[in-house]
């Protein structure tokens, strides 16, 4: 490999696994979000949840931001609602640093699912905490014990990044798995598309050349396009300045 490409910091989660008949706890990422930055030619490396990781943002040129457990409904200033889950205080506040100090050097980010409902609650706004409590169905996570996909065709605003990235005149389908979205949109945020229940489903903060979150689950289907365009932004970000 004669260059490394951009280098992509990807936000790791926590989860316990059986290696060897032994139980451990890892930090890590999905192998496909790996997959897809390196196949559009960038370096992705792994960013533990830890005090003081956004100092490393610096030697980064993107930042991915995946799913992930619930954020801290005192974040917002709510109390966790029963089906609340996974939340981690500490977690939160190293991952809210680092979108701060990425966001402060105008870096490219890609926020998915969790990531965008970090995004919506670094700008002041709040959740849904159980979303079928305020939509009236589960149809954003058919089967909360299983990772069953729920599907819809999403209205997206013309013009936009998002729209860019997409296609002008293609209707996109989602694929989601998520009990929580936001709720009230936090200041500096725009909406760009939409369910057709009205769940917001992508967001762009303004005046920064990408910074872009979406709620579905980008990186568990084959689609690459959110990847590379993040890919692109942060080739064009290294190259430009």
């Amino acid at each position: 490999m004669s260059s490394p490409g951009p280098v992509i910091g990807i936000c790791a989660r926590t989860a316990p696994v059986t290696l060897q008949g032994a139980g451990l706890t890892v930090s890590l990422a999905l192998q496909s979000h790996v997959d897809m930055l390196a196949s559009a030619g960038c370096t992705p490396v792994l960013l533990p949840l830890l005090p003081g990781i956004e100092r490393l943002v610096g030697r980064l040129d993107g930042l991915l931001i995946p799913g992930g457990p619930d954020v801290d409904p005192a974040l917002y200033g709510e109390t966790a609602h029963r089906s609340t889950r996974g939340v981690s205080p500490a977690a939160d506040a190293a991952e809210l640093a680092v979108v701060r100090q990425a966001l402060g050097t105008g870096m490219p980010i890609l926020a998915i699912c969790r990531g965008m409902q970090l995004l919506n609650v670094h700008f002041g706004g709040t959740l849904h905490q159980h979303l079928p409590e305020a939509i009236g169905h589960d149809g954003h996570r058919p089967e909360a014990e299983v990772f069953t996909f729920g599907r819809y065709r999403l209205d997206v605003k013309p013009g936009s990044l998002i729209a860019g990235i997409l296609g002008e005149e293609e209707k996109f389908d989602t694929a989601c798995h998520h009990h929580q979205a936001i709720d009230r949109l936090g200041p500096g945020l725009t909406a760009t598309a939409w369910a057709p229940d009205g769940v917001i489903e992508v967001v762009e903060a303004d005046g920064h050349p990408f910074a872009l979150g979406v709620q579905w689950e980008a990186g568990q289907t084959s689609d690459e396009r959110l990847h590379r365009a993040l890919a692109e932004a942060s080739h064009l970000a290294t190259t430009t300045t």
